[in-house]
């Protein structure tokens, strides 16, 4: 009779908390992921009501195109780099807005800003930027890297990408990094001061160390926002100029709605979802062994 209450409790229990939650992942989440790959055996165009299995082609034909290659190789290139300036900007900031200056919430809420304003909106305005304001500077100061749009050229259009990124969520990842220089006992540094370290040496053998933990969420946060960047990328350059800052979650979405090859776009898709995977799993472990050994 115990046994059965038991039971009986935890189905209430489970049937409260975690039911709905489950639901809602599995309707939202595995579902159409499973409707997904699915598809990607079939040769649907994402309109017909006739289709036919065709197997692994999709598959094969995506790992033959070459633009789909080269939009992933940009998208490494795109991840490699907001990783890097992202976090690196992101710490310096964390640095900055705790040394304990006058009026250092409000530069921590001004440096947050920008990850509040939507992908769509943000391209927009720095489309402006790059199209209008900067062109006036760099007129008015004979600076010939700024007397053009960024946006026209099919290298810079890159880095303006770039900048746009790490713009957005540097704030994001400076409160996480807050968070973690907040979280470092004071009585470190105290006996830091006492044995006469200065502030360079704190930070690489004190802060550093003990901030590992923030570093790997911040590290996997940035691979998972910069890969699935959309938004911001249609809004600033659409993929242009001749398609040359056309990162991989806009291929995919090029392919499988724009140019109706449904199937291809999906295998795609699944193929990305693989390699991030890959990657950010990667990236968990080699972080969080670093954890353990500090």
């Amino acid at each position: 009779m115990y046994k059965e209450t038991t039971l009986r409790e935890k189905i209430k229990v489970f049937s409260i908390f975690a039911l709905i939650p489950l639901f809602v992942f599995t309707a939202v989440v595995i579902v159409p992921f499973v409707i997904g790959f699915i598809m990607t055996l079939t040769n649907w165009n994402g309109t017909s009501s006739v289709f036919r299995f065709i197997g692994f082609d999709n598959y094969k034909a995506a790992f033959s195109d070459n633009e789909f290659w080269t939009s992933l190789w940009l998208t490494v290139r795109y991840v490699f780099f907001t990783l890097i300036l992202t976090n690196v900007v992101a710490f310096f900031l964390a640095l900055l807005v705790t040394i304990g200056r006058k009026g250092q919430h409000f530069y921590r809420a001004g440096f947050f800003t920008p990850n509040l304003v939507g992908g769509i909106i943000l391209g927009f305005v720095w489309q402006f930027i790059f199209s209008r304001v900067l062109i006036y500077f760099g007129k008015a100061w004979g600076l010939d890297f700024l007397s053009y749009s960024w946006l026209g050229d099919t290298t810079k259009a890159f880095w303006a990408l770039v900048i746009v990124g790490v713009w957005q969520n540097a704030g994001y990842m400076m409160l996480i990094y807050i968070a973690g220089l907040m979280s470092i006992p004071s009585s470190l540094s105290e006996a830091a001061n006492l044995d006469g370290a200065g502030s360079i040496q704190q930070l690489f053998r004190i802060k550093i160390p003990m901030m590992i933990s923030s570093f790997t969420i911040c590290l996997f946060l940035t691979l998972q926002r910069s890969f699935m960047v959309y938004d911001t990328n249609l809004s600033l350059t659409k993929g242009g100029p001749y398609r040359s800052t056309e990162i991989i979650a806009m291929h995919v979405y090029n392919d499988a709605f724009i140019y109706r090859n449904f199937g291809q776009g999906q295998a795609k898709a699944i193929m990305m979802f693989l390699i991030v995977s890959l990657i950010v799993i990667l990236q968990v472990r080699v972080m969080k062994k670093l954890e353990v050994d500090a």
